[in-house]
């Protein structure tokens, strides 16, 4: 009689274990991990199907937890007791019906962005062109990885065809759009924390530039400072305006004065994705800001100094991205 081959483990396991320090390690391997669309079975397993692109990713990962100073495992496995296959394909259809639920959401925003009229006003199409292409990008990634067939797919899907429809509608005239108003912001005292760094700094040159060109800076503690009649407090507890939802300050000042500029928008993902941390937008210009950004700080104590190179910096940025688009 042939004797039967066993079937191959259907998971592969990582199992880690973190030093406390450095703490930069703990946040890149959860985004690493996160990255390959990997799962928690418990706190420090996760868990993908048993195949060769997971294997090179959990070993790649496996060595940069090592030479971090931690301790990982790689093991493949078949449960057969406690957790089931289904449960654990489960955990799979949640993950990625999450990524599908909010990056269908973003989607709907930037359809309601574009209004009911006919016809789009040049500056709302070139910022939601731009979205378009991130959306489409983060679409891919999100199926990529979507390895049991997660709902919500087919309603993003639609969704995003929704919006290039949208998109293929006439240009408008640009009429004096009523949101003008709001950026008649004038020599206003604009208060942030002292030390600034890469969401102040941008956040500063984005007043200065797009809403109060004769802003006046000034820079307080952290804690305890009460604001003067007049005042308007950016990027601090309490302020006007400062981090809404996983939006960081620079996005929530653009939003809220309706800087409709597709420029303006990808300076945006690059400083969400330096000050939240969350690999959001994974622009390529990402990290060389963040390295620019960092020298700045090291070498200029003063905050209007930091603010003077920062806005040159995002200036010459801004230019990049304005000048590609024409």
């Amino acid at each position: 009689m042939t004797a039967l081959q066993p079937a191959s483990p259907r998971w592969l396991l990582l199992i880690h274990q973190l030093p406390p320090a450095p703490a930069y390690l703990r946040v890149k391997t959860a985004r690493q991990l996160q990255k390959v669309g990997a799962v928690a079975v418990k706190n420090s397993v996760y868990v993908l199907p048993n195949t060769d692109s997971a294997n090179e990713s959990f070993a790649w990962l496996s060595k940069e937890i090592a030479s971090g100073g931690g301790e990982a495992t790689l093991c493949e496995s078949s449960f057969v007791g406690g957790t089931s296959n289904q449960a654990i394909e489960a955990l799979f259809h949640a993950a990625r019906g999450k990524d599908y639920h909010e990056l269908a959401e973003e989607i709907r925003a930037a359809i309601r962005t574009l209004g009911k009229s006919a016809r789009i006003v040049e500056a709302r199409r070139t910022a939601a062109e731009s979205a378009l292409a991130r959306f489409q990008r983060r679409l891919g990634e999100i199926v990529e990885l979507d390895f049991f067939g997660a709902p919500g797919r087919e309603t993003t899907t639609s969704l995003l065809a929704s919006l290039e429809d949208r998109l293929r509608q006439p240009v408008a005239a640009a009429p004096l759009p009523k949101e003008a108003s709001l950026r008649r912001v004038k020599g206003a005292v604009w208060v942030t924390r002292k030390g600034v760094h890469v969401d102040r700094i941008a956040s500063a040159w984005l007043i200065k530039r797009f809403i109060d060109h004769d802003a006046k800076l000034k820079f307080v503690p952290p804690k305890g400072y009460s604001p003067e009649k007049g005042e308007l407090r950016f990027d601090m507890f309490e302020a006007e305006y400062t981090h809404e939802g996983d939006s960081c300050t620079f996005e929530v000042l653009a939003r809220r004065f309706q800087i409709l500029d597709a420029a303006v928008s990808a300076i945006a993902e690059v400083i969400h994705d330096i000050d939240v941390h969350d690999g959001k937008f994974e622009r390529p210009e990402t990290p060389g800001v963040e390295r620019l950004i960092n020298g700045i700080a090291l070498t200029q104590p003063d905050d209007e100094a930091r603010i003077a190179l920062g806005s040159q910096l995002f200036d010459a940025l801004y230019e990049a991205w304005r000048r590609k688009k024409s």
